[in-house]
């Protein structure tokens, strides 16, 4: 086996040679086998031994990923390969598929030029197959596919060659239709994935096979042949005539893009800054030589070195030494220290150049999605996460002495996390922790208690609620205590197609730039005055100057802005976040002496009014609710309907095929909070429940698994 360090010398070798790098994510739906193809690769690498792939899950390192058998986080690695008498580099990240840590699929999209879509084609395309995808495409990450544990389809469903043929044919066709609906205009037709042109691969992580067109003509083996051995189950002549790890490389080296490709279309995506200046040139030609700008996408904490930084190079090199800006830090900070990570570690190395993945130390107070850069240019977009928090948990230190190493460690994995949200309650002195799902603040409790060796306490869980409006209100005025100034304020409700545009992220959140974001809300439906006249955007809701001419309004929009935030952080009837509502102010009075104006005055005098606008229109609170797709047996089809209405769920769609039934249903996050999987299990006699992982011989085909959140007015 070879050692990570002499990988990590052969990886800085060649790292200026942008044509032969390839940054890859692997992603798919929970337990498709992510981790498991990634072993293969490892092992080609030298990193493992090629007996232990598919069993040492390599990359899922940290002891709860250990112990449940399931990736939590993204978990980068730097390979170098041989490949056609050539040296590669593959920067790979293996994410995770659980739905309550999308947030960590997300953020890997914003460092990869492409992707590998990991699919099981018994269960066929699962809510969060669909979701990764479409994150992929929006940061124009070209896909390949991979058709894992093909073998399935033979020896469980016992189908036919033909049977087989058509199930692997319409996977591929309905995987298709999706990179069709989002990927970029420009690469619909493009990025679609084929078996003829080798962007498709089948095969068995697990069992270390694969077959694609390529595999086929160097080894002379054909479909027929792959079907005979896997039905005789000669696992070791499968791997002779079609070797996973260079059916795999393969296709990564020859479908998706290097850096030199893919920048100057991310580029323009990512970055809105000027691309004839300097700094643009240099990204979209990955010029090494030039100034130094990489974006931040992951944040871990060291026990030694402290906070560490890892980030995409767009341009330039960094190494040791170079002094840089970062995002809302005025003051410059000094790199000391620069790595590749392998897996669980990180190895130093003299400078990393531009089109490659960097983990930075000495950098302070820097975020996931903060620019990183030598001229201090024009900040890249901000990473958007699609999911919201909806179950928080009041926690807290058993000892009073462990308070301050409470708040140490919540800060840190908040700041690893996004996902993740901290609020101290005022009233009770706790900390309340939200997150995306009960298992997400599962596995935070669990790294407080073994990582940060900190005994807490945890209240029961509870759900978040979003407060919002159907109908526009008249105009409500606010006054100042001292009574010198006066706002009015109209308030109702977003235009449905403009909160689907602020859900897609292309506008950040804030006091907006320049007039960039004009015509995209007028085209999504908003009217020309009041988009011109938008001055900020939180929680999804938006605040409006729609006054003309008023005298001291400048001096005191920013307490305007600072009170509107206020107002839809905290709601007037749960004391709930206030989703989809926008504020215009229609007029105003405002006192000539700033004396008269200052927060204490004016804050409250435009809460007011958004308050009395919300009430007076009819507030409601918006239920957070779950998808679940559930497969079982046709038996317990009429049990299964009777459970998901009795929860307050709404079946959606029924399918049917052979002895399986597949229920697609949307129940309340309160619902199915706590004790979902015994339910579950209780109706069902175990047989929805979710296989353990590595299971030897035939598994149940069925199980139960989450989407995504979504909300849903409930009136009271």
């Amino acid at each position: 086996m070879v050692r990570k360090e002499f990988v990590a010398e052969e990886v800085a070798k060649i790292m200026r040679e942008t044509t032969r790098i390839r940054n890859v994510a692997i992603i798919a739906h929970v337990h498709h086998g992510k981790t498991t193809l990634t072993d293969s690769l490892l092992a080609r690498a030298g990193i493992i031994s090629r007996s232990v792939a598919g069993d040492a899950l390599y990359t899922n390192y940290e002891a709860i990923e250990k112990d449940r058998r399931m990736t939590i986080k993204s978990a980068d690695i730097s390979l170098s390969f041989n490949y056609n008498g050539e040296e590669y580099i593959i920067n790979l990240i293996d994410t995770p598929g659980h739905v309550d840590f999308g947030g960590h699929v997300t953020r890997s999209m914003r460092a990869v030029d492409g992707v590998v879509l990991v699919v099981d084609p018994v269960e066929g395309i699962m809510p969060q197959t669909e979701t990764v995808l479409r994150q992929a495409l929006q940061e124009r990450a070209k896909p390949v596919l991979f058709v894992n544990k093909t073998d399935r389809l033979l020896n469980e469903l016992r189908l036919t060659e033909e049977q087989t043929f058509d199930r692997l044919l319409r996977l591929i066709n309905d995987i298709n239709k999706m990179i069709v609906r989002f990927a970029p205009e420009e690469f619909k037709s493009k990025w679609l994935v084929s078996v003829e042109d080798g962007s498709v691969c089948f095969g068995s992580a697990y069992k270390k096979w694969a077959i694609s067109t390529r595999i086929m003509q160097k080894y002379k083996v054909t479909f027929k042949d792959i079907f005979k051995l896997t039905k005789e189950q000669d696992e070791q002549k499968l791997q002779e005539v079609a070797p996973i790890d260079e059916a795999t490389l393969s296709m990564m080296i020859e479908h998706l893009p290097n850096p030199k490709e893919a920048q100057p279309y991310r580029i323009q995506k990512l970055w809105h800054g000027n691309l004839a200046s300097e700094d643009g040139k240099a990204m979209t030609g990955v010029d090494p030589d030039a100034k130094m700008n990489m974006v931040i996408f992951g944040v871990a904490n060291d026990q030694h070195s402290g906070e560490i930084a890892i980030g995409r190079v767009f341009s330039g090199t960094v190494k040791k030494g170079t002094v840089v800006y970062a995002t809302g830090i005025p003051d410059p900070q000094r790199i000391s220290q620069v790595g590749i990570y392998m897996g669980p570690e990180r190895v130093p190395v003299e400078s990393i150049s531009a089109g490659n993945i960097a983990a930075l130390v000495g950098l302070k107070n820097v975020s996931i999605g903060d620019t990183v850069s030598e001229n201090n240019i024009e900040p890249f977009e901000q990473i958007k996460h699609y999911s919201q928090p909806v179950v928080t948990k009041a926690i807290d230190a058993k000892d009073t002495r462990d308070l301050m190493k409470l708040i140490k460690a919540l800060r840190e994995l908040s700041k690893e996390d996004q996902t993740i949200r901290v609020e101290l309650n005022q009233e009770t002195g706790e900390h309340l922790v939200s997150g995306m799902g009960e298992l997400h603040l599962e596995i935070i409790e669990t790294k407080i208690r073994d990582d940060y060796k900190i005994p807490i306490t945890t209240s029961e869980p509870i759900v978040l609620y979003r407060e919002t409006i159907e109908k526009e209100t008249k105009d409500m005025e606010g006054k100042t205590q001292n009574r010198h100034s006066r706002f009015y304020v109209n308030v109702k409700p977003i235009e449905p197609a403009v909160a689907e545009y602020l859900d897609t992220g292309e506008m950040r959140e804030g006091k907006p730039k320049g007039k960039a974001h004009v015509e995209p809300l007028v085209k999504a439906g908003m009217p020309r005055d009041e988009a011109k006249g938008l001055v900020d955007v939180s929680n999804g809701c938006m605040l409006v100057d729609a006054t003309h001419g008023i005298q001291y309004l400048n001096e005191v929009m920013e307490l305007l802005i600072k009170g509107f935030e206020e107002a839809v952080k905290d709601g007037p009837l749960a004391r709930e976040r206030v989703s989809g509502l926008k504020v215009l102010i229609t007029d105003a009075k405002i006192h000539e002496d700033p004396v008269h104006r200052g927060p204490a005055q004016v804050i409250p005098a435009i809460k007011r009014p958004i308050y009395a606008g919300m009430l007076t229109s009819g507030v409601s609170l918006m239920e957070p609710k779950q998808k679940f797709t559930i497969n079982i047996p046709q038996d317990y089809l009429s049990e299964i309907i009777t459970f998901v209405q009795g929860k307050r769920g709404q079946v959606l769609e029924i399918q049917q095929e052979n002895e399986q039934a597949t229920v697609i249903a949307k129940m309340p996050v309160a619902e199915v909070i706590k004790g979902f999987s015994n339910e579950i299990r209780g109706i069902t006699s175990g047989k929805a429940i979710r296989r353990r992982r590595r299971q030897k011989g035939p598994s149940p085909r069925w199980r139960a698994t989450s989407w995504m959140y979504e909300m849903e007015r409930l009136i009271l």
